[in-house]
């Protein structure tokens, strides 16, 4: 029996585009952006929150198509946040609209919402005539500066986060900075641990920059708050597009930092603790286990601490106490379940430097014990008001 191999490069192109008032009249870059791929239709689909938040965006969009040459095709507000990914119910609501717009692969979703709208709504147009094309506008801190500019959506499944997804490029990105400041304050300084992780993983002068202006992030100044954002969001997309493994087929997840904890305190709480807050006791918990096991020097595990309470990003929930029968921690059974999503051996992203990782494939639970006291400890010792903990 014969065979044959071949080889069949595959390229794709990742737009992603930071402006201010992207849908205003003397603004061309979303008009370009959808002309550069020569659609015909277009739909929008708006989180609700997002469209309580800015009452004139569904006009502003509709004014926005009424200048252009494409078939619009309406504008819909959908309910949105972490528990749309409970089920596929919003997916199958997207399919709906999608079929009687009558959205084909050369036709447009826009897709304005925070991290899980998008996750949700992207898996439908992923699915979809299997790929319609998909612009995002992210409008929060954490999806503006890490999930929006990245290359996978999914809903959550058998009681794991993002259990159900696939990887699809969108077409485009549009970062717009005016989204950012409708957010709580809460709500942008915890998305700011994404710039954090990807500093800390990647880019040792970014965490320098970033520890130099805690204060300045801390009370949401307006143009730091916008550079960290850009920055975080170029270095993820640069991640993707050069690390060499944009679809992981391998095991290892230099951006999934912290996140073996993070998606299972998320799992165990029912999602009371979001994903930025949930990466924050990840990312503390990892970097200590760094400096404990000798690969990270204690004081730059410090560093790392001093910046989260700079932050005002808890580091401990009750959850990393919580137990199974066995007496073992139920949090540890993330680690099982990280190395499943992708499969092979446990491959987990530790700090040997602050901006340079190392994989490891083991993880010491009694040194994980430890570590966990200590944020115990650090947390129950922080003065009032000082890495409070959503979910507590």
């Amino acid at each position: 029996m014969s065979r044959h191999d071949f080889q069949i490069p595959v390229t794709f192109k990742h737009r992603i585009v930071f402006t201010r008032d992207a849908f205003s009249a003397g603004n061309g870059c979303v008009e370009e952006l959808l002309k550069e791929g020569g659609g015909r239709r277009a739909v929008v689909l708006i989180e609700q929150a997002v469209a309580l938040a800015w009452p004139g965006l569904e006009r502003e969009v509709q004014e926005f198509f009424g200048r252009t040459d494409f078939d619009f095709r309406g504008t819909t507000v959908l309910p949105g946040g972490e528990q749309v990914k409970g089920d596929d119910g919003l997916v199958r609501r997207v399919w709906g609209i999608l079929d009687g717009a009558h959205i084909d692969r050369h036709s447009y979703a826009l897709v304005i919402g925070g991290g899980a709208f998008l996750d949700a709504v992207g898996f439908a147009t992923a699915t979809a005539h299997r790929g319609v094309r998909l612009v995002r506008f992210p409008t929060t801190t954490l999806s503006q500066d890490d999930s929006g500019v990245g290359v996978k959506c999914a809903i959550n499944g058998f009681g794991k986060k993002n259990w159900i997804g696939a990887f699809s490029v969108p077409f485009g990105v549009v970062n717009d900075f005016r989204f950012l400041h409708s957010q709580d304050e809460e709500t942008r300084r915890a998305g700011l641990i994404e710039a954090v992780k990807v500093a800390l993983v990647k880019d040792g002068a970014f965490f320098e920059w970033i520890e130099g202006n805690v204060g300045a992030l801390a009370e949401l100044v307006p143009g730091v708050l916008e550079r960290c954002v850009e920055q975080s969001a170029l270095l993820h997309a640069r991640h993707i597009a050069e690390g060499g493994d944009a679809f992981e087929t391998g095991s290892s997840r230099p951006l999934d930092f912290g996140h073996w904890a993070a998606h299972k305190i998320e799992a165990m709480t029912k999602y009371q603790v979001p994903h930025g807050p949930a990466v924050a006791i990840g990312l503390a918990l990892d970097t200590l286990y760094s400096a404990e096991v000798g690969l990270l020097e204690k004081e730059s595990a410090m560093r790392v601490l001093a910046v989260l309470d700079g932050l005002m990003l808890g580091i401990y929930h009750p959850a990393l106490d919580w137990l199974e029968g066995s007496g073992r921690r139920r949090v540890l059974a993330g680690l099982d379940e990280f190395r499943e999503h992708l499969g092979g051996e446990l491959t987990v992203l530790l700090l040997e430097d602050l901006g340079r990782g190392v994989d490891v494939h083991e993880m010491d639970e009694v040194v994980l014990g430890r570590c966990i006291d200590v944020l115990r400890e650090r947390w129950e010792d922080a003065p009032a008001g000082v890495g409070a903990v959503v979910g507590v």
